[in-house]
């Protein structure tokens, strides 16, 4: 078959219907997607396409019920304020404890991942004990899944309108008056032609000083957005020791910088035009 029989195709329905008639493919789910990857796609009373991962968080708590024999208790966080679990010095677990302490990190690992971005600090902190976790550890990965319990209804909606930004300052820094006077962002020549509405591209990230308390590390936090929609997110302790704020956020802006240039590169490779 030849590409050019899909590429010259005029939607979505005539692409499925000459691999079916004429090409013979036995083709399955393609109708309107309502599950994929454990999340559930559909739309809200406004009208807006949204996905949630029920089916995978209702999974996590069917199975703290196996293993505990009780349903986690709701928290209205997923760690308490203070809590250091590098500091913890409770009673090792051991053999099957270690299996199920490994097995809860993974299941919220992938919550992550299909978008309970909010617990992303917490388990990033609590999966470094995966070796060696301790009975405090564990309690903490209890807390965490009961926060997704008292929160399982959670979704991320499509919200394609674009941010207000008029209220944002335009701001004027030392650097406009270097050698960086006048930077632009550098497109690669080779991009497709830019088509449809343009996008706004919009990035929040934060650093928490001495996040660390044994090695002095801190932590980085970054969410990025397209026009009103959470696409990416990332929570990870930097590899060097900052002894002051402006260090740790310096290091996390680095970061989020280039994960932007990633992002935008990324973009600019699909044809989708960026403002």
């Amino acid at each position: 078959m030849s590409l050019s029989v899909v590429r010259n195709a005029a939607n979505t329905s005539s692409i499925i219907k000459t691999l079916s008639d004429e090409h013979k493919f036995k083709l399955k789910g393609t109708g309107v997607v309502s599950f994929h990857l454990c999340c559930g796609w559909f739309h809200d009373d406004d009208g807006k396409l949204c996905y949630a991962p029920h089916q995978h968080v209702e999974k996590v708590m069917n199975n703290y019920l196996r293993l505990f024999g009780k349903h986690p208790h709701n928290a209205h966080s997923p760690l308490t304020l203070g809590n250091h679990p590098k500091l913890d010095t409770s009673d090792l677990l051991y053999d099957t404890n270690i299996q199920i302490y490994q097995s809860l990190i993974g299941s919220l690992q992938w919550a992550i991942q299909i978008g309970r971005f909010g617990i992303a600090t917490p388990v990033m902190t609590l999966s470094r004990f995966r070796a060696c976790p301790r009975q405090g550890h564990l309690d903490c990965v209890k807390r965490v899944i009961g926060y997704l319990s008292k929160f399982k209804h959670g979704i991320i909606r499509i919200c394609t309108d674009k941010p207000d930004c008029s209220n944002i300052p335009k701001k004027e820094y030392d650097w406009f008056y270097t050698c960086y006077a006048g930077a632009r962002e550098g497109v690669p020549e080779d991009c497709p032609t830019p088509r449809g509405n343009l996008v706004i591209a919009t990035t929040y990230v934060d650093a928490n000083l001495f996040h660390d308390m044994i090695s002095g590390r801190s932590l980085t936090g970054i969410l990025h957005l397209l026009n009103m929609t959470p696409i990416d997110w990332c929570s990870k302790l930097q590899t060097t020791v900052e002894t002051a704020t402006f260090g740790s956020e310096h290091v996390a802006a680095r970061t989020a910088t280039e994960q932007i240039m990633d992002l935008h590169l990324t973009l600019r490779y699909m044809g989708v035009p960026i403002d």
